[in-house]
């Protein structure tokens, strides 16, 4: 009897123009930029050079995650690829496209916030993208176990690792936050004949140097 196995690997888009500019971005469309591009590209060139396969790559529809997948497939020739809008980055409400600057100035830090309030008056919820990330993550897991590869943004990738990890969000943001760097990947294996999850590696990018960026 075989045993079926789930290989999902995820991966936090390459560095981006808000990124660069130091900008909450949300839904906010910024391309990547030169770095990023370079990034994505350092990270297929890695994966090439240690034989890393994957069935199917699942994007985020915005640039800067559509185009670092866009390097990885055509690097690592992965068969198939699609574009799934339920992995989108957070909405982040009035706060989206602004820098971090411009935030401290114009929204005082509340002091409670629980996982239910929306973020930034109109913004997704903590809870609300908890729920969106176990159902992206449902997703994969109605498909036929194969080896998947998924690029999306910090912020649902943070939650989505709390799905797995069996984690829930927390008041005032409290709990763990994985520290996820552009183009760093997190992988799992996952048995849905004992609903056994096995974690492989959480925030790798040792194909991108600190001293290079």
């Amino acid at each position: 009897m075989t045993n079926p196995i789930f290989h999902i690997t995820f991966v936090r888009h390459g560095e981006s123009v808000g990124n660069l500019e130091n900008r909450m971005q949300g839904h906010h469309d910024y391309p990547l930029s030169d770095t990023g591009r370079l990034q994505a590209a350092a990270l297929a060139a890695r994966w090439s050079a240690e034989g890393v396969q994957y069935d199917t790559a699942i994007a985020s529809p915005l640039s800067r995650t559509s185009e670092t997948a866009r390097i990885l497939v055509d690097g690592l020739q992965i068969p198939a690829f699609e574009l799934d809008p339920i992995w989108i980055e957070r909405d982040m409400g009035t706060r989206s496209g602004l820098t971090l600057e411009e935030i401290r100035a114009r929204f005082p830090a509340p002091e409670f916030v629980n996982p239910y309030d929306s973020f930034s008056g109109d913004g997704e919820s903590d809870w609300a993208l908890y729920l969106r990330a176990g159902q992206a993550l449902h997703g994969i897991l109605q498909r036929p176990p194969a080896r998947y590869l998924v690029v999306t943004h910090g912020a649902i990738l943070n939650m989505t690792l709390y799905a797995i990890l069996g984690i829930t969000p927390q008041p005032n943001a409290q709990g763990p936050r994985f520290s996820l760097e552009n183009t760093s990947f997190a992988s799992f294996r996952y048995y849905p004949n004992t609903h056994r999850w096995r974690v492989g590696i959480i925030g790798d990018r040792a194909h991108w140097p600190a001293q290079q960026g």
